[in-house]
Formats: structure tokens, sequence, C-alpha cells
């Protein structure tokens, strides 16, 4: 199987996504996306890294996650819309991605 180059745009997108979502697994959110499991664990451990979070408990994860990024006064509503858009993007980008590649959508 060969590697595939993903932006970091998709990546940090990818993460986005999977941080703030309650109740979201890897499976769930790399099958949404149509990339694997492991490869969306390391990004997001990563950007943990990168960010200096420990391994806190995933409810603590994702309460701190909800507030980040998230415009003060944007309602569930509102937050769901901006989390399609990224979802849309992401999907975008991953069937350029394979086009270049030479992989039909």
């Amino acid at each position: 199987m060969a590697l595939k180059d993903y932006s970091d745009e998709f990546r940090a997108d990818a993460v986005a996504l999977y941080e703030p979502t309650p109740g979201a697994t890897y499976k769930s959110i790399a099958a949404d996306l149509g990339i694997n499991r492991a490869t969306l664990r390391e990004w997001v451990l990563r950007d943990r890294e990168r960010r200096g979070i420990s391994a806190a408990p995933a409810s603590a994860r994702r309460a701190e996650a909800r507030t980040e990024g998230a415009a003060p006064s944007a309602g569930p509503d509102e937050r769901v819309r901006q989390l399609e858009a990224r979802v849309g993007r992401a999907r975008g980008e991953r069937t350029e991605a394979g086009n270049r590649a030479g992989h039909p959508p």
C-alpha cells in the first residue's frame, strides 16, 4: 500500500474535528474522512505533544478542545455547521490528492 501525502491543513482539520466531538472515536472520525484510524491517532497525539497537553482523561481533553477555536458566541448549531464545513473541505482535499496520485474519486 502506498503512503499518502496529506497536507498540513488536512491534518489540522482532522485533529480539530476529532478533539471537540463528544463521544468521537478515532475509528468513526477516520472513517468519515476516509483515512486510517492509526493515522488519525498519530496526528492527534503529535498535536497534543506539540501543544504540551499530557495524556489527560478524554473527557478533560474534549472539554478543553470545545473551548479552543470556537467562536465565543457560537451556539451548538453554529458549531455543527462549522465542523460540517471542515469535513466537506477535508473530503474535497482528499479527493484532489487522490486525483493527483492517479486514483479516480
